[in-house]
C-alpha cells in the first residue's frame, strides 16, 4: 500500500514540476535540501515498512521536520556566509545511502531464497 502511495506522490510531484514556472536561483539551494531531506525520509518509511515498524506519524513528522530544519539551516547559513547546509547533506546523503544499501540487501535476499526454492522444487520434480 505504501507503494503505491510513493508512485502516486511521485506521478503528482512530477505533473506539478512539468506544469510550475521555473524556480529562481536564489530559491534553489532551499528548494535542492528540501528534496534531499524528504528523499531520506523517503527511504527510511521504506526502510521501516520492510522492518513492519512503519508509523504513518513518525514519518510524517520526520518528512516535515527534516525538510524545515535543513531550510533553516540553509537560511542560516546564507546570513553566516557559511556553508551550513553542507552538513546536513551529508548526513541525509549518508543515510540514504545507508537506508538504500539495507533496503536492496533485503529484496537481493528474497530474490536469492526464491530462486533456491525454485531450484529446489525443480530438482524435486526431476526425481519423481
Amino acid at each position: 500500500m505504501i507503494f503505491v502511495a510513493i508512485i502516486i506522490g511521485c506521478l503528482i510531484g512530477a505533473l506539478i514540476g512539468i506544469n510550475s514556472p521555473i524556480i529562481p536561483y536564489t530559491y534553489s539551494g532551499y528548494l535542492a535540501i528540501a528534496i534531499i531531506a524528504a528523499l531520506d525520509s523517503v527511504f527510511g518509511g521504506i526502510y521501516a515498512t520492510i522492518n513492519k515498524n512503519f508509523d504513518l506519524k513518525i514519518f510524517v513528522s520526520g518528512f516535515f521536520g527534516n525538510a524545515i530544519l535543513s531550510i533553516l539551516l540553509t537560511y542560516l547559513g546564507q546570513k553566516l556566509n557559511v556553508d551550513i547546509y553542507l552538513a546536513a547533506i551529508v548526513v541525509f546523503v549518508g543515510r540514504m545511502f545507508n537506508n538504500l544499501a539495507i533496503i536492496r540487501r533485503h529484496y537481493l535476499n528474497k530474490f536469492i531464497e526464491y530462486r533456491e526454492e525454485k531450484k529446489k522444487k525443480d530438482m524435486d520434480k526431476k526425481e519423481v
